[in-house]
């Protein structure tokens, strides 16, 4: 359990992507606050789970990541109850899929808010712990469309080519004190986010649900098969290693080699 004795944050934790982080750090001994929304019980449920496998304390935090004072707040808490924190993972993500003529202004300002703004707050708050503890892993879940683009998704793809330059300024600075920062770029994962945006994506292109999977998520990734948010916490788990202490900066991508043509 090489992170026994660590703490980390993993936003947007309650299920998908980001469950998967939490999980796979709690299997490392680390102690794990998860945040986002959902029913009660059912997180209650993987708080408790997280913290039979860790042998650690994992909290739950229902910060609100459109609200600087939230995430500030839910950093200093992890700091008082777990310490750290060590390791941040921003992973809160929304999504809404419709042309720019017709994007809702009030989407556009969420998405941006959650996707990538948070992420800033995140930073800011927890890379003074970091600094004074010499040690700290942000690592950012971007995607394939902070490399490449797609149609009806302005929104989304410009908050995630904002991460990736947010990660290389981030990184350049904090490069001396113990510090990596870097982003994980996955393509289309099977999570509640994808399947959710499948009946928007339909009504955009007049395609059917099963169009919609085959012919427009994969169909950019040769593999012809989603990745697994297994696949992606694995990642984040080798960039917490010591191994790993001069990756920092990078841009890496999960995704079945979409973003290799």
């Amino acid at each position: 359990m090489f992170l026994k004795g660590k703490s980390a944050i993993v936003t947007g934790s309650t299920s998908g992507i980001g469950l998967a982080y939490a999980k796979a750090f709690a299997a490392e001994g680390a102690s794990v606050m998860i945040n986002g929304f959902g029913d009660a019980a059912a997180i209650e449920t993987e708080r408790a789970a997280l913290e039979a496998t860790s042998g650690a304390k994992a909290l739950y935090d229902a910060a609100d990541m459109t609200k600087a004072e939230a995430i500030e707040a839910m950093v200093k808490r992890c700091h008082d109850e777990l310490g750290g924190p060590d390791i941040i993972v921003n992973n809160a993500g929304i999504q809404h899929v419709a042309p720019i003529d017709e994007f809702p202004i009030d989407k556009w300002d969420a998405i941006i808010a959650i996707n990538l703004t948070s992420a800033f707050h995140m930073m800011r708050a927890s890379i003074p712990y970091m600094k004074a503890a010499k040690w700290g892993r942000i690592i950012s879940t971007a995607s394939a469309h902070s490399l490449v683009a797609s149609p009806n998704k302005s929104a989304y793809v410009a908050a995630k080519h904002g991460i990736a330059g947010l990660t290389k300024t981030a990184a350049l600075e904090v490069a001396t004190h113990g510090i990596t920062v870097n982003a994980i770029s996955p393509g289309y994962v099977w999570t509640p986010l994808v399947e959710n945006q499948i009946p928007d994506t339909m009504k955009a292109r007049g395609l059917t649900r099963e169009q919609v999977m085959n012919d427009v998520l994969l169909a950019a990734q040769p593999t012809k098969e989603f990745v697994t948010p297994e696949q992606v916490a694995a990642l984040a788990l080798f960039l917490c290693r010591d191994e790993a202490k001069s990756i920092t900066g990078a841009n890496m991508t999960v995704d079945g080699g979409w973003t290799a043509a």
